[in-house]
Parts: structure tokens; sequence; C-alpha cells
């Protein structure tokens, strides 16, 4: 097949590319390179340097002949979106609609839709959280990321564009930028690997949901299977089942890196839930999706990656 990932240099996206073209796919990348990084483009893969809110993207979107558009490109900080929640809205709502609008003209024959499950549904009445949760997000990531897969609905009903819409939990692994505000998991192991002390939060009880990088690309994968008219228009949770919490991923990281540092602590942030997990039975039973590799396992790698860099 012939697909596009956007925001393809980045995390997860960059994975995504990786292992379409493993599996013998064509794949486009498409990517401004404001928080994606070109050593993590594929050289297998045509790069894009565009902003997805910018004619140029949209042209080619549809032009392209893609069989696939694999969207991840976002603004995806949540304390950024509170600090600055009319770029956010700008990038994940208006961003996407001119993508979709390119895709609809264009014959794009699948969009699979990367959300979040960590922000759409705000505190959980109880955990883990099933795809039939009320959705009530807590900041402005969460309700731009969750605005759009409303116009995925809106685009099939009314065009018969396809989509797929994953909920993600927390996702870590290597190439997680350790830099910014988000990914725990490299802000921690980066900073122990180099001698500094990390912040932790508020009491660090709160729980996450994460999974290996890897195992989301697989589901991404299955997204992407055209033949499956049965996962059409479906949303599904990406996750364990299970919450970690902050300090038990300091422990393990910890002892990884074999450091005696201890983190330091700060106030809660009023924009950040306080336990989520996601019930992924659905991704289970229809996808055919299960996570693969275990969080000590992951952790063990995202270590040794980082350790690799610092050579």
């Amino acid at each position: 097949m012939r697909i596009l990932v956007t925001g393809g240099a980045g995390f997860i996206g960059s994975n995504v590319a990786d292992m379409l073209i493993d599996r013998g796919h064509e794949v486009h990348v498409m990517d401004d390179l404001s928080t994606g990084s070109r050593e993590n483009l594929n050289p297998g893969a045509v790069f894009h340097e565009l902003d997805i809110r910018s004619p140029e993207a949209a042209s080619v979107v549809r032009g392209g002949g893609f069989d696939i558009l694999c969207h991840h490109a976002a603004q995806m900080d949540v304390r950024r979106s509170v600090r600055e929640p009319l770029f956010d809205a700008d990038v994940n709502i208006r961003g996407t609609i001119s993508l979709l609008e390119a895709a609809r003209s264009g014959g794009v024959r699948r969009v699979v839709y990367a959300s979040t499950g960590g922000a759409v549904y705000g505190e959980p009445e109880a955990i883990p959280v099933a795809e039939s949760h009320p959705v009530n997000p807590i900041c402005h990531y969460g309700i731009s990321k969750h605005t759009v897969e409303h116009y995925l609905f809106l685009y099939r009903h009314l065009y018969g564009l396809d989509y797929v819409v994953l909920r993600y939990p927390n996702v870590y692994g290597p190439r997680q930028n350790p830099h910014g505000e988000a990914g725990v998991t490299a802000i921690f192991t980066l900073a122990y690997l180099e001698g500094r002390r990390p912040r932790i939060n508020g009491d660090g009880s709160q729980l996450r949901d994460y999974v290996h990088v890897r195992d989301i690309a697989r589901a991404n994968l299955m997204a992407m299977d055209l033949d499956r008219s049965d996962i059409s228009g479906r949303i599904f949770n990406i996750g364990w089942g299970e919450g970690r919490s902050v300090r038990e991923l300091d422990g393990i990281i910890r002892r990884l890196t074999g450091t005696d540092l201890v983190p330091e602590q700060g106030p809660p942030l009023p924009e950040e839930i306080l336990r989520i997990s996601l019930d992924a039975r659905l991704a289970a039973e229809v996808l055919g999706w299960k996570p693969e590799i275990g969080f000590e396992e992951g952790l063990a790698d995202l270590v040794a990656h980082h350790r690799g860099r610092s050579r």
C-alpha cells in the first residue's frame, strides 16, 4: 500500500513508518520538524517537510494517491495546550480538518487517527476505562484530540471517508523526546543517566497505563487492514488495562540506571488526571491486538537506547 504518515519524524510516527517499510509498504512521511527529528526518518521513506496546516500539505494529500493517511502529527503537550489553547486547537483541529478535506477529494481509502485515551476521558469514574466511558477531558489537548473524532464520524457519514481511531495510553520507548514536558519515562531515564534529579509533580501515586511504542506500531498496522470492514468507523482503546504509579516507574528506572539519586518533589498539576488505565478488550476481540512487551522489559529497552546515545 501507499501510506502517508503525518508526524512521521516524531517518536511514535517514526516507529510506525519503520514497521511499515519493513513490511514492504511505500511510505511517505510528512513532518514540520518542530518536535520531530531528521535522525528519526527512515531512509526508505519519501519525506515532505511541511506543516499540516499549510496548503502545500493539503496538496500532497490530495494528489498523492494514498491508500492510508496515518495521522500522528499534533500538538501533544498537555501543559502547552493549557498555556496556548489557540495554538493547540489550530494544529490539532484546524490542521486535521485541512487534511480530511484533502483526503476525501484525493481518494484516500482510510484514515488511521492517533487519539488519546490518557486525556479524553478526564478523571475516570472507575478503571480500567472502556470506550463507552463518558468523555470529560480536563485539558485543552484532550478536547482538541476528541473533537477530531467527531469530524471523522462526520466525514464518514457525509463523504464515505473510512477511519479507525486508536486511543493511546502513555506510550514509551526509544526515540521518545526527553526534553519536553511529556514523556515521563524518557525524562526520568535521561536525568538519571546524566546525574540529575527529575521532578515528580504531586505525591507520585498517579497511575498511568504504559505501552511500548512497538506494540503501538503493531496496532496501527492492524488498523490499516483495508480488507477488514468490521473495524471501519471504530474507536479502540490501546492499553494494558493496568495502571503503574509514578513512584513505581521511578523505582524501576533508578534500578536500571544504577543511580543513588532520588527525585525532587513538585506541586501537583491541575490539568493532569490522578489515575488512568485503558480497557483494551475491544481491541483484543475485534482488532486482534494485545500488548506483548512487558513494562520492565520495555523500560530496559529505553534505558539501553539512551545509554547507547550518550556514548
